[in-house]
């Protein structure tokens, strides 16, 4: 008797995968990762426990860490800590943790500026676009488009976290307003970054290629939306020059 079933092609594509590297996320990236996914699923079902943590969220936005006690247990700390634990590495030290905890600050209290009233989108999505990339997306290649991109360069050039916070409201402002998402997990690694020697410089290059490397769907093209004309590393320049 013949076999005529038909034959299952063998998954070449999953065995492939199953030999390639997982990237593992830093502790700070995935712990505010976790705790923004979890708050932002609660928020998006009109749960008021999220709905209340938001709005205290929203109250730091643009302030120190340690001004702001009333935000302990809100901002993804200990979840830092924790993924520590679980990758076996050493407890952090006191230069780290503090890093940490106000990069995570800075990353969780925009985000949640950055979700405000939105029910229907998620505002942070890992693996998103970074702040470069976000920003870029808001152009429309049109003379509106200078200001935004000097915003994007005035937050490259800031000299403290705390101008740096309140340069990058004004710009969250706006991806709120066009429903531009964020990775926020990325951006609390990079603030992060930031507060270490050389940190400024390596984040600028990062939003700079970010920015430039920003192409729009296909179906934007399609639409006869064109990638903004700017020049190349525009940009990255002016953040390198005037900082």
């Amino acid at each position: 008797m013949t076999d005529t079933a038909p034959k299952i092609p063998a998954p070449i594509r999953s065995q492939k995968l199953q030999h390639e590297p997982v990237k593992q996320l830093g502790p700070l990236r995935q712990a505010v990762t976790q705790h923004i996914r979890t708050l932002q699923v609660d928020y998006l079902n009109d749960r008021s426990h999220a709905v209340q943590a938001l709005a205290r969220l929203r109250r730091g936005v643009g302030r120190q860490a340690t001004e702001m006690p009333d935000l302990w247990g809100l901002v993804g700390v200990e979840q830092f800590h924790e993924v520590r634990f679980t990758q076996r590495q050493a407890p952090a030290g006191e230069a780290e943790a503090l890093r940490a905890e106000r990069a995570a600050h800075v990353a969780v209290t925009l985000w949640a500026l950055h979700q405000q009233s939105n029910r229907t989108k998620r505002m942070h999505v890992a693996d998103g676009p970074s702040m470069g990339a976000a920003v870029r997306r808001l152009m429309s290649g049109t003379d509106s488009d200078e200001p935004i991109r000097k915003r994007l360069v005035r937050a490259g050039t800031a000299t403290t976290l705390e101008v740096m916070a309140q340069r990058l409201r004004d710009l969250v402002v706006l991806l709120r307003t066009a429903e531009v998402p964020l990775d926020y997990g990325l951006l609390a690694e990079q603030l992060d970054t930031w507060q270490k020697p050389g940190g400024p410089s390596q984040v600028r290059q990062a939003w700079g290629r970010s920015f430039h490397a920003y192409r729009p769907p296909a179906s934007s093209t399609a639409k006869g939306g064109d990638v903004p004309a700017v020049q190349p590393e525009t940009a990255a320049n002016e953040m390198r020059e005037n900082a």
